[in-house]
């Protein structure tokens, strides 16, 4: 199905992974006080349940899961590695200067795409990409970022590295191309499984106390930690990876609309000239790919 697909209906169906991953702040807001890696692994083990349950009705599926060691290696690197640098950066940076320096990672798939067969980075993707990039420092900036203690240079490290796994595991899940999306349901697995190994080293459990942080672990696991793993997948394989790379820097800015729309934080002239750097950099990265459907 998926080697049918054109390449603009397989960048529209990323597109829909990035709108997914804007509602990870507030849903996991919405959680409660459950632990980072608890949380990872209760939602990872969601996510792969919904895609074991979709097999039944096409249980050819279950091969996809029979993969050589390298598929394994980047996929369960990719989700279990950079969400593990991403706690850990978060645990010991703070949060705005951990997120600016993860949100290097749509930069990175941009400049990356370029090394890719049959792949070329033209000066309108790396404008996008760059406007983009100066939104979202002006989204974190005006979110009340500070400076850093010597302290925190681990969990900055972290940060800055989680940008890099990410990105390496987004192009290389183009030059694993024939691998099949459904193999992602056997990387969620996995990770769910490292995540409660990690969760009963480090942490304590805290189990959700109302009805709706039940709800919200759920829509996590179906759609930020779900879904939005999936249709990535089919971005990054066969749709314009420049384009997917440089309309990624929405994701900050969705998020903190939804945080805004959610009562969790308040609107400001920062994140409004954010929105058209951001908005600006997309449209200019993705010129390509409307000249096309034109």
């Amino acid at each position: 199905m998926t080697n049918l697909m054109t390449p603009p209906t397989a960048t529209l169906i990323g597109l829909t992974a990035i709108l997914m991953w804007s509602l990870l702040s507030v849903l996991t807001v919405a959680t409660g006080k459950v632990p980072a890696f608890q949380l990872a692994a209760m939602t990872f083990a969601i996510g792969a349940a919904v895609a074991f349950a979709s097999f039944m009705f096409r249980p050819a599926a279950f091969g996809a899961l029979k993969q050589p060691a390298a598929a394994w290696i980047v996929g369960v690197g990719g989700l279990f590695g950079y969400h593990a640098l991403y706690f850990l950066a978060l645990r010991f940076a703070p949060p705005a200067e951990a997120g600016l320096l993860n949100y290097l990672w749509p930069l990175l798939i941009v400049l990356f795409s370029s090394l890719l067969p049959g792949e070329r980075l033209l000066p309108h993707h790396i404008v996008g990409a760059l406007l983009g990039l100066a939104g979202t420092v002006l989204l974190f900036v005006g979110s009340g970022a500070s400076g850093f203690e010597a302290g925190q240079v681990p969990g900055l490290l972290a940060a800055f590295v989680a940008a890099f796994v990410w990105a390496a595991y987004s192009v290389m899940s183009r030059k694993l191309k024939a691998v099949p999306t459904d193999a992602v349901a056997g990387f969620c697995l996995a990770t769910a499984v490292l995540a409660a190994l990690v969760h009963g080293l480090v942490e304590t459990t805290v189990w959700p106390d109302t009805a709706a942080q039940w709800l919200a672990i759920a829509a996590l696991g179906v759609g930020p930690v779900g879904a939005a793993f999936f249709a990535w997948d089919v971005g990054m394989k066969r749709g314009d990876i420049r384009v997917l790379g440089a309309a990624s820097y929405a994701t900050p800015l969705l998020s903190t609309a939804f945080l805004i729309l959610a009562g969790f934080a308040r609107p400001s002239a920062n994140i409004a000239i954010a929105a058209v750097l951001i908005a600006g950099g997309g449209l200019i990265a993705a010129r390509d790919m409307f000249r096309r459907r034109g």
